[in-house]
């Protein structure tokens, strides 16, 4: 337990403050630590609510406010109005999630402040087209920014607005800027275009175009077609709409009804777009013009242009043809050539000949050709031999090796070979040295050459057969030399 420790009493006030009783006694000396402090708590609860004068003294720089201002700042507390409430902002940038035959989704955003408290959710109402009283859709708020109101009538035109509610009240509301029309919407507009009508459609001229394009949507789309980004010329084309496809109907095509065309299915802002290239082409025209660019032997050179007409659509080739001036007779010599000059073989000495050359495209040969003015004249020709005179060419060269030595290891009394080749013109004569001393006639050593490949052979070499060896080659125009290393070990 805790030592007790005497507290000397502080000098009492000399009187009361406005003649009110001190709130409490201090302890008597002979009181210990934790006697006073208990005794302390309980003359706390005997302090009254308002200020009451000190028992001890609070110290010299301590003056204790006077009465008048205590009950100044009372009356400015009292006079102080307590912060009125503000109700949150508007819902943002309401819109249109989904509609359907009964029903709406609508979706929005949270309003950008909440005002003096949390908002609590959201009630939604709408007006049907024509009145004036706004029809609560939700008895309890919404607390979720997106809502699906139901058991609407198809047909109906209503107007929809949102509000923020919270505990302080409610925010303007946020309305639609449209009516909305209730009306079923189960599958959105989708054409569904044929594979043969993704690519160019090509027709003849004088044919019919009869293009049936199915699509999908419910309730049936609008449909409607362009060419070239113009509405359809009722005196070229007709359309008929049916409840699954649309049909494009050209009785008699021309090359004019050539262009893009392009079909929309339509469901109030929901759409599909196809578009279909048509072309309407026929037969080309023949080549502006053929000429004989030139003859020798049994050939004859041919050049032309491309035709005026293409037919409305590429030039896939061209057909070549040729007539012996003889029989009259025509012969196809190219079929589907893609240049505009070829050269005709095979013709025979002592005849002429025509030639012509007809245009192609998607739809067949042009009807008309281009035909060469004059006839080509294959004529036989005299000559006579001349034998070529021929210089003599100066195939000397000095010798130079093109192979050279390659250093060599090789085991005591096993035959091992040297390798080099060399060219050079008259042939060289060749010398193999050893450590800069010529070989010689050494029984040990044989020397060959064969078509420029030089080779020393040395039978069993010893450890004093080891060295440098160099191959020199030699002839009127000079001299070359190649060096090599042999090393013979001796197995231990």
């Amino acid at each position: 337990m805790p030592a007790k420790v005497p507290i000397k009493k502080s000098p009492a006030p000399s009187k009361a403050v406005q003649g009110k009783p001190a709130a409490a006694k201090v302890a008597a000396p002979s009181q210990t630590v934790e006697e006073s402090s208990t005794k302390d708590l309980d003359n706390l609860a005997l302090i009254p609510e308002t200020p009451a004068p000190l028992t001890e003294a609070p110290g010299a720089d301590y003056t204790a406010p006077a009465p008048e201002v205590i009950a100044e700042a009372a009356e400015t507390v009292k006079e102080t109005p307590p912060p009125k409430d503000e109700p949150p902002c508007a819902p943002g940038h309401l819109t249109v999630d989904g509609i359907e035959d009964t029903s709406l989704s609508l979706r929005w955003k949270v309003p950008e402040t909440e005002g003096s408290s949390v908002i609590d959710g959201y009630l939604i109402e709408y007006r049907k087209q024509g009145s004036e009283d706004w029809v609560s859709v939700n008895k309890e708020p919404s607390i979720p920014t997106r809502y699906k109101i139901t058991n609407l009538n198809t047909g109906d035109k209503i107007l929809v607005r949102v509000k923020a509610i919270s505990k302080a009240g409610c925010s303007d509301p946020t309305t639609l800027e449209n009516d909305v029309l209730i009306r079923e919407i189960v599958d959105r507009p989708k054409i569904r275009l044929p594979r043969y009508l993704r690519q160019t459609f090509l027709k003849h001229v004088g044919e019919a175009v009869n293009l049936v394009i199915p699509f999908q949507g419910k309730p049936k789309p609008q449909v409607h077609w362009t060419k070239n980004g113009q509405p359809l010329d009722p005196k070229q084309a007709s359309v008929r709409n049916g409840p699954s496809d649309t049909i494009l109907f050209i009785r008699k095509a021309e090359r004019k009804d050539s262009g893009i065309y392009e079909v929309t299915v339509q469901i109030d802002d929901l759409e599909d777009k196809a578009k279909i290239d048509i072309k309407i082409a026929e037969h080309p025209g023949p080549p502006k013009s053929i000429k004989v660019a030139d003859v020798w032997g049994f050939n004859a050179a041919l050049e032309w242009t491309p035709p005026t007409d293409d037919g409305n659509t590429e030039i896939t080739g061209y057909t070549v043809q040729k007539s012996d001036k003889k029989t009259g007779e025509w012969f196809t010599v190219l079929e589907n050539y893609h240049q505009t000059n070829c050269t005709v073989s095979d013709l025979i000495i002592g005849n002429s000949y025509y030639f012509r050359v007809f245009s192609e495209n998607f739809f067949g040969i042009s009807e008309k050709s281009a035909v060469t003015k004059g006839c080509a004249t294959i004529k036989k020709t005299e000559s006579t031999y001349k034998h070529p005179e021929y210089k003599e060419s100066d195939l000397a060269e000095a010798p130079k090796f093109t192979q050279s030595l390659n250093d060599r290891t090789t085991t005591n009394g096993y035959t091992t070979k040297l390798f080099c080749s060399v060219r050079g013109s008259p042939k060289p004569r060749i010398v193999w040295l050893k450590n800069k001393m010529e070989i010689g006639e050494d029984p040990k050593y044989r020397s060959l050459i064969n078509q420029g490949v030089c080779s020393l052979e040395i039978r069993k070499p010893s450890p004093f057969d080891g060295g440098v060896y160099t191959c020199k080659a030699i002839n009127p125009l000079g001299e070359a030399s190649v060096n090599c290393k042999l090393d013979v070990k001796v197995p231990q």
